[in-house]
């Protein structure tokens, strides 16, 4: 971006906080200016322009409008990633073959292709409050073990990695249950209880600590009961067995900007094998 361009937007868009209301609508004016005088300008400006345009206007009172930010995120992508990745996209049209399942929490801070890097075609995804792997129960899990079932069997993943994160409301939610097990939602509480070993592990070895320190703790101990009851998918265990599979934990801390790795050692043989 040039020198003058830049100056322009800096004087169409000064920080927000800095910007009384009623000048608003002076800067979104200054900004189409812009875009109309400026015809040529480089896609990659241009679309900052217009984003900043879109954020101003629902500052000036505009609302945020859902169905332009889809369109207009979907354009970005289109020119700065579909058409200038043309060779990838062509290649992934025929099919797929991720060397990862990755288990991630919900949480809209946390999304693994960004803090892992994963382009399209990499990693095959499931995620859900807590980042939680229940044990094999077709009756009441389907819908994880049918993901768990596809990337093993048939994409043949290598890897699955379970990813846990700081500060998860899953997981405070999990270590506020009272101990006689009540529940106070439809579907929250019941869900997390997949970690209760993990809970109760930590209550066991941190209890001298705060709330959210053992929560901090449990953040890590769940995402080892989610590695273990991988295992009680008989296709995941013999995958491991036979050495085509590794399972790995993860841990993302977005507060310290840091991330953990392990690999648990499950001593598996054939002869431990069910």
């Amino acid at each position: 971006m040039s020198g003058k361009l830049r100056k322009c937007m800096m004087l169409c868009c000064p920080a927000k906080g800095e910007m009384p209301n009623e000048i608003y609508e002076e800067a979104i004016a200054g900004l189409n200016k812009l875009l109309s005088e400026k015809g040529g300008l480089e896609v990659a400006a241009a679309e900052k322009i217009k984003q900043l345009t879109a954020e101003l206007g629902g500052a000036a009172g505009k609302g945020f409008d859902p169905i332009e930010r889809i369109r207009t995120g979907f354009e970005i992508f289109k020119k700065e990633k579909y058409e200038k990745d043309s060779d990838l996209y062509e290649k992934l049209k025929t099919g797929q073959s991720p060397k990862f399942l990755v288990f991630a929490c919900s949480d809209s801070r946390v999304c693994p292709s960004h803090i892992l890097n994963f382009q399209p075609g990499e990693a095959f995804m499931v995620r859900n409050i807590a980042n939680m792997v229940p044990p094999y129960d077709p009756s009441k899990y389907s819908g994880v073990g049918a993901a768990i079932e596809y990337a093993v069997l048939h994409l043949k993943v290598e890897n699955i990695l379970v990813i846990g994160h700081s500060c998860c409301g899953g997981i405070k939610g999990l270590m506020s249950i009272p101990d006689d097990g009540a529940t106070q939602s439809d579907f929250i509480e019941d869900w997390v209880k997949i970690g209760k070993a993990a809970k109760a592990k930590v209550q066991a070895e941190r209890g001298d600590l705060d709330f959210n320190a053992q929560c901090a703790h449990l953040e890590k101990e769940a995402v080892n009961i989610s590695l273990g009851n991988l295992l009680t998918y008989q296709f995941v265990r013999q995958a491991v067995v036979n050495k085509t599979l590794s399972l790995k934990g993860g841990h993302y801390d977005f507060v310290k900007g840091s991330f953990e790795l392990w690999n648990l050692d499950y001593n598996l043989s054939p002869s431990s094998m069910v």
